[in-house]
């Protein structure tokens, strides 16, 4: 097992408020796939790459509307912090706790 395989707790600051998920990360190498759930569904992982303790991952979302989140984080313990950028809307902070 990877130090960054696990199941992670996630919390977005977006400007439609705080976006709860559930991030669960299966690494092989240097690629790793898994699941984003939260209000929206579950949405498989695309581009899932490992470099070290960093993480990095798109994620197609259909609501509010249609458009590919990429994401960047590093894990430090059982800590995730990193950065959600949605195309022209910016980037907002991840921030999550390892919980299982």
């Amino acid at each position: 097992m990877m130090a960054v395989d696990g199941t992670y707790e996630t919390v977005v600051k977006s400007p439609m408020g705080d976006q709860k998920a559930t991030l669960t990360v299966k690494s092989d190498g240097d690629t790793w796939t898994g699941t984003q759930a939260g209000a929206m569904g579950s949405m498989d992982i695309t581009d899932g790459k490992v470099d070290g303790d960093k993480l990095t991952w798109s994620v197609a979302i259909t609501v509010p509307m249609p458009m590919t989140l990429t994401n960047e984080a590093t894990v430090d313990g059982d800590t995730i912090t990193g950065t959600v950028t949605a195309g022209a809307f910016g980037s907002f902070p991840l921030t999550g706790t390892r919980t299982a």
